[in-house]
């Protein structure tokens, strides 16, 4: 176990030394999310507790509803809220985003976020942990894309809903969430530097949503040998990044 930091020290995380670590995708995806003060936010196979921790340290009195399926992971997005100081404002529910039986008990919230299992080629890690996190989709009864979108009906009318997925699974997601009743997507690519094509995207859709569709500027991450400026402002300064 290590205790490390995220947005510059402002945020204290507790993680294994292998297998299931916080990255940039969890302080991006936490970025993303449109929350104001005062509102009820879910996330969704929350790990750790690393993007909702974000989250709560850039929106002053956010409410948190997180759900984790691995007990241990559980155990410790508790750990690490109460060693922010976020213990009465977080929950976190032990649950399986495939059980519908979950997405009837999940109360109602203004938001909700998740980085869901999503690759589907490669060789999966050897931790079971993370293997199920990022190779899980679909497999031997695990959840799929849609059962992620279904789950994030919880959102109320006009409530967001986002997620980091690879680039090439974006039209997978899109689906996802317009069978669960959001629209009006946007999509913002993140691209590793310039000129290089995005490897992640952001993927962002309201609840009962009716416009059109967009693609956003998105956001270089690195430039030179470091994060870009814009991509530094969100990473360790925790700056919000609108999708």
């Amino acid at each position: 176990m290590t205790e490390d930091t995220l947005l510059g020290g402002r945020v204290r995380l507790r993680q294994p030394a292998r297998g299931l670590r916080a990255g940039h995708d969890a302080v991006l995806l936490a970025a993303a999310v449109p929350a104001r003060p005062g509102e009820r936010v879910l996330e969704l196979g929350c790990g750790t507790g690393a993007a909702f921790l974000c989250l709560a340290a850039r929106v002053p009195g956010v409410s948190v509803v997180a759900v984790e399926r691995e007990p241990a992971l559980a155990a410790l997005a508790r750990e690490n809220a109460a060693l922010n100081g976020l213990a009465d404002r977080v929950e976190v529910i032990e649950g399986d985003v495939a059980d519908p039986a979950l997405h009837r008990a999940l109360p109602r919230c203004a938001h909700g976020f998740a980085n869901p299992p999503f690759w589907d080629g490669g060789t999966p890690p050897p931790e079971a942990i993370r293997r199920a996190a990022t190779h899980g989709e679909g497999t031997q009864g695990e959840a799929t894309l849609a059962d992620w979108a279904s789950c994030l009906a919880a959102i109320a009318h006009r409530g967001s809903a986002t997620l980091v997925l690879p680039a090439a699974r974006f039209a997978d997601g899109l689906a996802a969430l317009a069978g669960a009743g959001f629209g009006s997507p946007a999509l913002l690519p993140l691209w590793p530097r310039a000129g290089v094509a995005a490897k992640r995207v952001l993927l962002a859709a309201r609840r009962g949503g009716k416009g059109p569709g967009r693609v956003l500027p998105g956001l270089t991450l690195h430039e030179g040998d470091g994060p870009g400026t814009a991509a530094e402002a969100i990473l360790r300064d925790g700056a919000a990044l609108p999708v």
